[in-house]
């Protein structure tokens, strides 16, 4: 691997809170060591002693980070390293910098098995922030793709088993609050440093709001696998919109919400929205028959849903398009688009240290934008990814 810095100057540089005209970072190794305006990049540094890419008035944003992604490219995550490193490389081209990879429901044997495939390849692979378990302490109601045959309570040996395999890697997970067990699980995941998110869950706005006053901070893909907003009966997203630590998930592919519900997310959870992806395996590639855990899933027009019940089944979204749809159909400002690809997730995940912006001692991950917002090119951890 080449120890050359890396500077990227004449750039639009967004982040969650404003754009930056004719600016310059630096990466030195894995991290971003300077950044500034016009040509102070060059002090101290020749065009030979360094890898250099002239923007040349392009958007420079910091690396998106995905915190809900199955697979892509054919492969899903719990297929095995081969797999996953199929999905990175789609996501990668699509300007996803770090994953969380979830999980859906199977056996809790399996998933501890699956659990620690993924603590191996984080430890060696800085794209992989960990795992979401996505299951299986669901509602069967509001399970969407998930095998109610695998559903089960939040049972204490199981969330000990679970949290044993992941090894300090599970990031989030989704449990339905009103089970039993529920609130104790809740208990016991925030203790052990990982995140908890409502969804798939039957919860009322109360119900979710004390899950929240537990220490739940994330909504899985919200509007989605849950009650909706009735004036009378609120519902967990407006308890999410209340309780101003929790990051709202939401999937922006055109289909799992509408642009103008997406317009009254933001809104409703300023700067606490994080667009996710939740793609699965036919993500950059071909319409088809595809398995999402034990399901079989029919993807018609790039729109995934089960063959019984035809249940929507996760997308086959990448952040790129995400970004592109918030801003261009949503009315999202480009500033806060790229902040919901960047610094909220870092900060739901609990890396608002170091991860989601373009300043010194932060990760040097970037994506390169053209006008229309389609990416040119992707660094990661330094290294050029696409």
């Amino acid at each position: 691997m080449s120890t050359a810095p890396v500077v990227i100057h004449s750039a639009r540089i967004v982040s969650g809170a404003d754009t930056v005209t004719d600016a310059w970072v630096r990466f030195d190794g894995e991290q971003v060591t300077a950044r500034g305006i016009g040509d102070g990049w060059r002090d101290g540094l020749t065009v030979d002693s360094a890898t250099v890419t002239d923007a040349a008035g392009r958007f420079l944003t910091p690396g998106f980070i995905d915190i809900h992604c199955h697979g892509a490219g054919g492969a899903a995550v719990d297929e095995g390293e081969a797999a996953i490193e199929t999905v990175l490389a789609v996501h990668n081209a699509h300007g996803t910098t770090r994953s969380v990879l979830s999980l859906v429901t199977s056996s809790v044997d399996r998933l501890a098995r699956d659990l620690a495939t993924i603590a191996r390849f984080a430890e060696r692979d800085p794209r992989v922030l960990g795992a979401h378990l996505e299951g299986p302490f669901l509602d069967r109601e509001f399970r969407g793709a998930h095998d109610p045959g695998l559903l089960r309570g939040a049972d204490e040996a199981s969330v000990d088993l679970l949290l044993e395999a992941a090894a300090g890697t599970l990031r989030q997970i989704t449990i339905a609050p009103e089970h039993e067990g529920a609130i104790e699980a809740i208990a016991r995941f925030v203790e052990s440093d990982v995140k908890v998110a409502v969804g798939h869950t039957g919860a009322d706005f109360e119900t979710a709001l004390a899950a929240f006053d537990a220490g739940a901070s994330i909504l899985t893909h919200a509007f989605n696998g849950m009650r909706g907003i009735h004036h009378r009966a609120p519902g967990p997203v407006t308890a999410a919109m209340r309780a101003d630590h929790v990051t709202l998930e939401v999937i922006n592919d055109g289909v799992h919400v509408h642009p103008d519900v997406v317009r009254l997310a933001f809104a409703g959870a300023p700067g606490r929205v994080a667009l996710i992806t939740d793609a699965m395996a036919a993500t950059g590639s071909a319409d088809g028959v595809y398995e999402l855990g034990s399901l079989e899933v029919v993807v018609t027009d790039g729109v995934a849903r089960l063959r019984e019940g035809g249940s929507i089944a996760g997308s086959t979204l990448t952040q790129d398009d995400a970004l592109r749809r918030a801003v261009f159909e949503c009315g999202i400002p480009l500033d806060e688009a790229v902040g919901a690809l960047t610094v909220t997730p870092a900060a739901a995940i609990g890396r608002a240290g170091d991860l989601g912006r373009l300043d010194r001692g932060f990760a040097a991950d970037a994506v390169l934008l053209d006008a229309e917002l389609g990416v040119q090119a992707v660094w990661g951890a330094g290294v050029r990814l696409a």
